[in-house]
């Protein structure tokens, strides 16, 4: 799973009409929709940063289904929409303000902490210093797309293609 990945904040419409999508195609036409309009103000660029911070956010795991409620929905988890070529997940407004408050007090010191005592199987990254420097260069911005979305009481999606 090494594709770059981007979370985009959902008004209610388009969270409404992303849950009631009937099939894959109907998901993957509103992402699509999502990427044509490219609101920056809604979106959060995590390049392939997103599998490390997953990793440092759950047990070290890439999973759909690991680590401890709010952060382990921050990016890869909640409700799975797609997987096959394309993952998608979807995180409502309660449970995005949960993902901000659990990320507010995440630092520099915490990433670098998690990633020296967590394993990190079948990673691709190489967890050098150059590594964490990249993983870290996202975290502010993981916090303060977050904090935005709740401020505003938006759900949340994660997209990354594989």
């Amino acid at each position: 799973m090494a594709g770059r990945a981007v979370l985009f904040a959902l008004d209610d419409k388009d969270a409404a009409r992303l849950l009631a999508a009937q099939d894959d195609n109907g998901v993957l036409e509103l992402i699509e929709e999502l990427e044509e309009g490219w609101d920056r103000t809604r979106l959060c660029e995590l390049d392939k940063s997103w599998d490390a911070l997953h990793r440092c956010l759950t047990d070290g795991d890439l999973a759909y289904d690991n680590g401890d409620f709010p952060l382990s929905h921050a990016i890869l988890g909640g409700r799975l929409l797609h997987e096959d070529d394309y993952i998608v997940s979807y995180v409502s407004p309660d449970q995005v303000h949960e993902i901000a408050a659990a990320l507010a007090p995440l630092d520099e010191h915490w990433l670098r902490d998690r990633f020296a005592t967590l394993t990190f199987e079948d990673y691709q990254g190489s967890g050098d210093t150059e590594d964490i420097a990249y993983t870290l260069a996202f975290l502010p911005e993981l916090t303060d797309f977050y904090r935005a979305a709740a401020q505003d009481d938006r759900a949340v999606i994660f997209t990354v293609d594989q």
